[in-house]
């Protein structure tokens, strides 16, 4: 009879013994690293709770650096990641945190690219290998990646909003979900909106265009099998 390791595939979408404590902390890590972009050089991951006291038992750790790889949950890779992240000389540092009144598997990634700028993105893993993103550069946000979501940073100034949806609309995207969150009146505020159907890239380059937009990042969900 064979022997199955921790990190052998449990399921047709996962590497690992958990799906909250694998495939969820890889998707979370996935998503961290879109938000950052490219040239990573470093990533400290905050652990609390269950996250804290369980993630090298679980395969947190792997999961949660192959995510920031740019791995899928049902990557065979997933075993190697640290292996793989030397190899691409990306410096790693788990340490256990107290992140408050959250869910006990949230992580808080500090990310620093390779400019130097940081980047920081905390979420959680509620199940399933489900997924909550509640915070990302401070501000709060929340969207689970099974949409596909873009995130604005923007001026907070009337009209803004309402040309970002004209855009969408012209382009007969539907609006599933969408949250404003601002730190004080007439400060940066931060958009997000998840989709019924990809935003072209075509559509993204015109939401640049708009006065009073900052930033925009795209994150699209990929189903296993997907490229």
């Amino acid at each position: 009879m064979k022997n199955f390791s921790v990190f052998d595939i449990v399921g047709p979408i996962m590497i690992g013994p958990s799906s909250s404590h694998t495939a969820g902390a890889a998707r979370l890590a996935k998503i961290a690293s879109v938000i950052a972009g490219q040239k990573i050089v470093k990533v400290k991951f905050l652990l609390h709770g269950s996250f804290a006291k369980t993630y090298r038992g679980h395969g947190t750790d792997r999961a949660l650096v192959a995510g920031i790889l740019g791995m899928e949950p049902w990557d065979e890779r997933l075993r190697n990641s640290f292996e793989i992240a030397k190899d691409q000389g990306l410096d790693i540092e788990f340490e256990e945190a107290d992140l408050g009144d959250v869910h006990p598997n949230t992580v808080k990634f500090l990310i620093t690219k390779e400019n130097g700028e940081t980047v920081q993105v905390t979420g959680s893993s509620v199940g399933g290998g489900n997924i909550l993103v509640s915070n990302v550069q401070g501000r709060e946000v929340q969207f689970r990646g099974d949409y596909p979501t873009v995130i604005i940073e923007q001026e907070d100034a009337p009209g803004i909003i309402s040309k970002i949806t004209s855009l969408t609309y012209e382009e007969n995207i539907n609006i599933a979900f969408m949250r404003v969150y601002r730190e004080s009146k007439g400060s940066k505020a931060t958009m997000t909106f998840e989709t019924d159907s990809l935003v072209p890239e075509s559509v993204i380059r015109k939401i640049e265009s708009v006065p009073g937009v900052v930033s925009i990042k795209v994150i699209n969900p990929v189903m296993e099998g997907e490229e």
